[in-house]
């Protein structure tokens, strides 16, 4: 046989690397093939774990600005993580499948190093690390992941049954060159048990897009959180007329009340993630932002840090000259101004009243009732979100529309009429019996093209949104699949499947 060149010989070793006795010319005498089998089983384990892993990280995009507002409440220092924990998670898997593909431990050419061991290790490690930690800090993440499978689960077996079908070569060769039986019939029940578990998998995939076109619920309005945040400062007029640009049918905010009664715009407890506090009034940066007066309050840039690295404008970089002077003028706006500005664009306001432990929590229900009401905006357009003092604003207010953070309770007297809840909160079948018994369902925070393509298909009415500009490009979901067309595919790629690996346990025999 012809010897490969020198340059092949050199990719191959440094593809292999750390993984392949040839990398030491020392190291003499045959593998133990044996024991090259058992770390490429090893292997394969660590690169699905990692595939899910990876999987997990891009549903976690959708919610990560929670992550990164945590982060900065416990550091002080903004930075979007998002990037780095792609990066990673792809990088892990990249190379364990490299690694996968590249390993032949059935031809007695390879034997696992030392540090095959310890690599490999560390990887399952870290991937178990940051499931636990998301069980832990952030387990409402799991039904994401549920969600999203309603979304994928179609793609998501078809590209399962292919991969598992690509084993079959590599599963049928080890069991004929294995010699024990007992691994011989462990290997045949778990491969041929997990293809037959991956051929009925469609009879538990149930998503709300496996139907006809002509029956596609509305498109779901648009709330702005924050305003636009991805286009602008949030909690900004900026924002607020960005948003406006984007078609959002109501802009979603936070108010806080000063320190001399005055309802103005701010989600934090504190100023300095989106304010430049630290610089004006250093020795009260870590007060709370209800703390100050409006005229302190005028005194701080709220723009700036938005051209600063890491913030989240990853769908509106680069700014235009003149956006960016924009942001540079941004100050905390009133509540009062905001209403002059939203009446101008028939925008509608909902708005959390923050924070809810104050002990004048019902001094600011009273100086927000009282400022709403002067501005002269029709009361209709107020979207009413706090609980507290809720009959007493009913009163003063009887034409808010009144919005709950809670699901239906069964017998309720009042029947609820609109609800704003996290997107994890509501099943696909509760939206559905929302929807015909006529109640607005609103939920919360929809930023990923696939998350709410899914929540379209479920005939929700709107969502709050951190990407607008995204949103409002779609003029239909990702996919609609009518349910007999999927079960034709179904069963055309099962029977593929069966023919190609009774092909390979026969071709290898």
């Amino acid at each position: 046989m012809e010897e490969c060149p020198a340059c092949c010989q050199a990719c191959a070793t440094c593809l292999l690397c750390l993984y392949s006795c040839r990398w030491s010319p020392d190291v003499r005498g045959p593998p133990a093939l044996q024991c090259d089998r058992s770390w490429w089983l090893l292997l394969l384990a660590v690169c699905l774990f990692t595939l899910v892993w990876l999987y997990f990280a891009f549903v976690l995009l959708n919610d990560f600005h929670n992550f990164n507002e945590w982060f900065f409440r416990q550091t002080q220092s903004w930075v979007d993580w998002s990037p780095i924990l792609l990066a990673a998670s792809a990088l892990l898997l990249t190379y364990s499948a490299l690694l996968l593909v590249s390993l032949d431990p059935l031809a007695g050419t390879l034997c696992p190093a030392p540090s095959l061991q310890i690599l490999l290790v560390l990887t399952a490690l870290l991937v178990a690390v940051a499931f636990a930690g998301l069980d832990v800090q952030w387990a409402e993440e799991w039904q994401s992941a549920y969600v999203s499978l309603q979304a994928m689960g179609p793609f998501l077996h078809i590209g399962a049954v292919a991969g598992m079908t690509l084993l079959a070569w590599p599963v049928a060769s080890t069991f004929y060159c294995s010699s024990n039986t007992g691994l011989r019939v462990l290997l045949l029940l778990g491969y041929f048990g997990t293809m037959a578990a991956l051929y009925l998998a469609p009879l538990a995939i149930t998503s709300p897009c496996l139907l006809e076109e002509s029956q596609l619920p509305p498109k779901p309005d648009l709330f702005g959180h924050r305003g636009a945040p991805m286009l602008a400062p949030e909690n900004t007029l900026m924002s607020l007329n960005k948003s406006a640009q984007c078609g959002v049918r109501v802009f979603e905010t936070d108010v806080m009340v000063s320190a001399d009664g005055v309802p103005f715009l701010m989600h934090d407890a504190k100023l300095t993630r989106t304010t430049n506090v630290q610089d004006k009034f250093p020795d009260r940066a870590a007060m709370n932002a209800t703390t100050f007066n409006w005229t302190e309050l005028q005194q701080l840039d709220a723009g700036s840090w938005f051209l600063e690295v890491g913030c989240p404008r990853e769908a509106a970089w680069p700014l235009s000259g003149e956006d960016q002077r924009l942001v540079e003028h941004q100050k905390i706006p009133s509540l009062q101004q905001v209403l002059g500005e939203a009446r101008q664009h028939n925008l509608s306001i909902m708005f959390d009243l923050r924070p809810e432990n104050h002990s004048d929590y019902q001094h600011f229900i009273n100086a927000t009732v009282e400022t709403i009401l002067r501005s002269g905006i029709p009361p209709q357009m107020i979207l009413w979100l706090p609980e507290e003092f809720r009959e007493q604003v009913e009163r003063q207010a009887p034409g808010f529309r009144q919005i709950y953070c809670r699901k239906k309770l069964q017998n309720e007297t009042v029947p609820l009429r609109r609800v704003n809840l996290p997107y994890q909160d509501l099943s696909m079948e509760e939206i559905r019996l929302y929807r015909r018994d006529n109640i607005s369902v609103n939920l919360y925070v929809v930023n990923r093209p696939w998350l709410f393509s899914v929540l379209w298909c479920a005939g929700v009415g709107s969502v709050t949104t951190n990407a607008c500009q995204v949103l409002k490009e779609m003029n239909r979901p990702l996919w609609l699949l009518p349910s007999n067309t999927y079960l034709m595919i179904w069963i055309v790629v099962d029977c593929v499947s069966i023919l190609l690996i009774l092909w390979a346990f026969v071709l290898l025999q």
